[in-house]
């Protein structure tokens, strides 16, 4: 094939995507009331066991669910649904991110609790976690980070559906000489992760909200967030908003001198990835993070980080921390209503991830394994 055929090819893939995304903004333009978790009368939790190490550690976070759920669960306020088939192996049979019946099952539900999933280096298969965020519209992916002896108390408010992600399979190129990808950003898209960021600072008595980009290199955009952002922002007095680059926000985060002055983060869906990985290595490592994908209508709660193939390739698997998956279970908790429960829960983690015991599970030298973790802290339950 000549390149100007690849080049034809290429201007005819990209009137498509921006079609497709033409009709999205519009989408979201139009908005939707989300789901009020109080006036239910039953909230179907959906969990997800994934692949690599995400069976293990997420056999513990249910059986922590039925012990901290047990009252709903027996009056069927609360129904765990156990959902198959979100597996490597499937996927790839079926050359499928998420299978058609798969989707169909976790869309039954109100809330999503899974296990990490592996995203295949090279080819055209797409992300399970970037598949569902579009299809459920999990527009703002939350992570709180807290040091409470430094003073740390972070939380993260990453753009979600947009970005460099959103189109990251569809790329083009032209083989040998050329390729390329393609960046999102939609007025809606990021007028709505602004307003979620200001609301949370806003609810919760936070003076500061730091905008995160590269505004100056993209400026089309970036720019255009960093734009929108300070919009939303204006409706919000007596909040400062500021922006920072996102490679000086990296050394801000390991400056001890200044990083306890931060608190509420809102960033483009890449630089939210790596950053809050970083937050989270601070906090004690990626293990110690949960991660809320929400969205107006569903919410995926899910460990930060991925299902460690070397882990199982070594046999260590059932030394896994399941740290994560408990602070993403604990956050679930708290976004379908569940506050006092969620507070006691988030208490006992604490405790535990601060005991000679949790040193001893993440030390793996004692044989310790992830269900004793469990074991520990539901005893504290």
């Amino acid at each position: 094939m000549s390149d100007r055929t690849y080049i034809e090819n290429a201007c005819e893939q990209f009137r498509t995507l921006l079609l497709e995304q033409l009709e999205r903004t519009e989408r979201m333009a139009a908005g939707s009331a989300p789901k009020d978790f109080a006036s239910m009368e039953q909230i179907t939790i959906g969990i997800v066991g994934g692949d690599g190490i995400g069976p293990i550690i997420m056999e513990q976070a249910e059986r922590l669910l039925r012990k901290v759920m047990a009252e709903e669960l027996s009056v069927g306020k609360i129904i765990l649904k156990k959902i198959e088939g979100l597996t490597i192996e499937n996927r790839m049979a079926l050359g499928k991110a998420v299978p058609e019946d798969v989707l169909a099952e976790i869309k039954s539900c109100d809330v999503l609790l899974k296990g990490p999933t592996t995203t295949p280096k090279g080819g055209t298969l797409e992300s399970a976690n970037v598949t569902l965020r579009r299809e459920l519209d999990l527009y703002a992916n939350v992570r709180p980070v807290q040091v409470p002896e430094e003073g740390i108390d972070w939380i993260f408010y990453r753009e979600n559906t947009e970005g460099e992600y959103v189109l990251g399979s569809r790329g083009v190129e032209v083989p040998g000489k050329l390729s390329m990808d393609f960046k999102v950003t939609t007025e809606p898209g990021t007028r709505r992760i602004a307003k979620a960021a200001f609301e949370y600072a806003k609810a919760n008595g936070k003076k500061r909200v730091s905008i995160v980009t590269k505004a100056n290199i993209m400026k089309k955009t970036d720019g255009n967030f960093t734009r929108i952002c300070h919009e939303v922002a204006a409706d919000y007095p007596g909040i400062e908003a500021d922006d920072w680059y996102i490679d000086i926000m990296t050394a801000n985060l390991v400056n001890k001198e200044i990083r306890n002055q931060f608190q509420v983060f809102v960033l483009p869906n890449l630089y939210g990835d790596i950053i809050t990985d970083e937050a989270a290595e601070i906090q004690g490592g990626v293990g110690t993070a949960g991660s809320a994908n929400m969205g107006d209508q569903y919410a995926m709660f899910e460990a930060i980080h991925g299902s460690a193939p070397r882990m199982i390739e070594d046999g260590l698997g059932d030394y896994a921390n399941p740290s994560s998956i408990f602070k993403a279970a604990e956050m679930m908790i708290r976004h379908i209503g569940f506050t006092e429960k969620a507070d006691r829960l988030a208490a006992v983690l604490e405790e535990c991830n601060e005991t000679e015991k949790h040193v001893v599970v993440t030390g793996f030298a004692s044989g310790a394994t992830c269900r004793e973790f469990a074991d520990y802290v539901m005893s504290k339950l």
